[in-house]
């Protein structure tokens, strides 16, 4: 006979409530966290709660730190953080915007999406009917350095490294 419980009661009721954050990267959320403290140390925490933020403004940083990512520029130069991490920051701050409609939206006039859908599928379906096979992508990975690390940890390591030596000079921080 086993001394553990097939399942625990508050499982059946806890499995249904509305608050699911272990479904959330821990590891992303940190990240998120300390992109947001960079925008709470320039412009206060919490400033989009009481000021309305601008859709525009928002949709440009996410889409701006989106291309530059896929353009090969892993990291933020502001911040030393990924420019994913920088995007979905700006994301937060926008949907946080629209739910406490604190939201100035500056959205153009509605697109006809639906028509501009079937019209680009229409292309697309012609295209693999022309090529068949596609020729091969040309695509970037930068391999390791000599300590295991890739391009994305080198600026955050810098960036600490020289924080710790300021530190050090100033008196206020040993190495460690």
């Amino acid at each position: 006979m086993s001394n553990t419980k097939e399942t625990n009661p508050k499982e059946s009721v806890g499995i249904k409530k509305w608050r699911y954050f272990s479904t959330i990267p821990l590891t992303v959320m940190a990240e998120v966290g300390m992109a947001l403290v960079e925008g709470a140390r320039k412009y206060g925490r919490h400033n989009y709660r009481v000021t309305p933020v601008k859709a525009s403004v928002y949709v440009d940083a996410a889409m701006g730190h989106i291309a530059q990512w896929y353009e090969g520029e892993d990291v933020d130069v502001d911040s030393n953080l990924s420019h994913i991490t920088k995007a979905i920051a700006s994301l937060v701050v926008l949907r946080d915007g629209i739910i406490q409609d604190m939201l100035v939206d500056d959205r153009p006039p509605k697109a006809n999406l639906n028509n501009v859908r079937e019209n680009l599928q229409e292309v697309m379906d012609w295209l693999f009917i022309k090529h068949p096979v596609s020729a091969p992508a040309f695509t970037h990975e930068e391999p390791a350095d000599e300590w295991g690390y890739n391009y994305y940890w080198r600026p955050y390591t810098y960036c600490v490294s020289t924080y710790k030596l300021k530190l050090k000079e100033m008196g206020k921080g040993e190495e460690r």
